[in-house]
């Protein structure tokens, strides 16, 4: 029986093998290597050249990380209180918001990224709406200036905002379900021994939901600091990060496969590392629910 389940695995192991191991090994040798001229054409020699030239993009780094983690506390704190909402709802409730929710993942991500496009340029839906309004006008009157409109597309609001709409449901899915399947007995239970709503949350609730914490912090976090559609389209070039960075050195003019591949080398460790800490806070939850 043991054998017939390897065999099984067989598949799951060479589609592993194919698709995640050999690329990441020929991506570790593109790093570690630099492609020199000799009299009898390119060859690859060994060099650590990629890894140490990455300081010119520590701006880039940087700009990704913050990005990514505001995007990561905001779907946080916008996705919460949704989860904690329709798990205490009705069943009827909770479908149309599971529909809601899951209706825009329904459609395809650059659709859902050009129609912010639309509603953020500076003649957009959005600013059509504020000079009709009035908002622009009385902007003007208040500060003195003589703006048109309000620039909201090509900054970094605009980039956060796109990883908050696309990357939200991957925060609010995995909170959900954590919340649904607490036992309404420990609530009951705090209750009967004296805690109010706000000490029940604090210390039961809240405590109980970090492993659904941890997975959406991670699904959003991730993905948020490696995009490069939402960058680009909603950041107009001006907000590069790195899924720019590295689609430019594969893809762009200023072509380096081994300089890219050095930047996706260390970008799959620090993101690794991101996990590890995060799944090391939510490896206890629930051990002290405190009353």
């Amino acid at each position: 029986m043991k054998n017939k389940r390897s065999l099984f695995a067989v598949p799951y192991v060479i589609w592993m093998a194919l698709f995640v191991v050999i690329p990441i090994i020929i991506m570790l040798v593109y790093s570690l290597t630099v492609t020199v001229d000799t009299a009898q054409g390119e060859v690859l020699q060994g060099s650590l050249s990629n890894f140490t030239g990455m300081t010119l993009y520590a701006s880039v780094f940087g700009r990704s990380f913050w990005l990514a983690l505001v995007a990561t506390l905001i779907c946080l704190a916008l996705g919460y209180p949704a989860a904690y909402l329709m798990s205490r709802e009705g069943e009827g409730f909770k479908r149309v918001a599971m529909a809601l929710i899951m209706l825009p993942m329904w459609m395809n991500f650059l659709l859902r990224t050009y129609s912010w496009m639309a509603i953020l340029e500076n003649n957009g839906l959005l600013n059509q709406l504020l000079r009709k309004l009035g908002i622009i006008a009385l902007y003007n009157r208040l500060t003195g200036s003589d703006i048109e409109y309000f620039q909201m597309i090509r900054t970094p609001g605009a980039v956060v905002l796109g990883m908050v709409y696309n990357y939200l449901p991957f925060m609010i899915l995995p909170i959900y379900t954590v919340l649904t399947k607490l036992d309404p007995k420990l609530i009951e239970a705090a209750q009967d021994l004296g805690a109010n709503s706000a000490t029940v949350f604090r210390r039961v609730t809240l405590p109980l939901s970090v492993s659904g914490i941890v997975s959406g912090v991670t699904m959003v976090f991730v993905p948020s600091v490696s995009t490069f559609a939402i960058s680009r389209l909603l950041g107009g070039g001006t907000q590069m990060m790195l899924g720019d960075l590295i689609e430019n050195q594969f893809l762009g003019g200023a072509y380096n496969p081994h300089l890219g591949a050095a930047i996706s080398m260390v970008m799959m460790v620090i993101v690794v590392i991101c996990m590890l800490v995060m799944n090391h806070f939510g490896d206890g939850e629930g051990e002290a629910v405190m009353l």
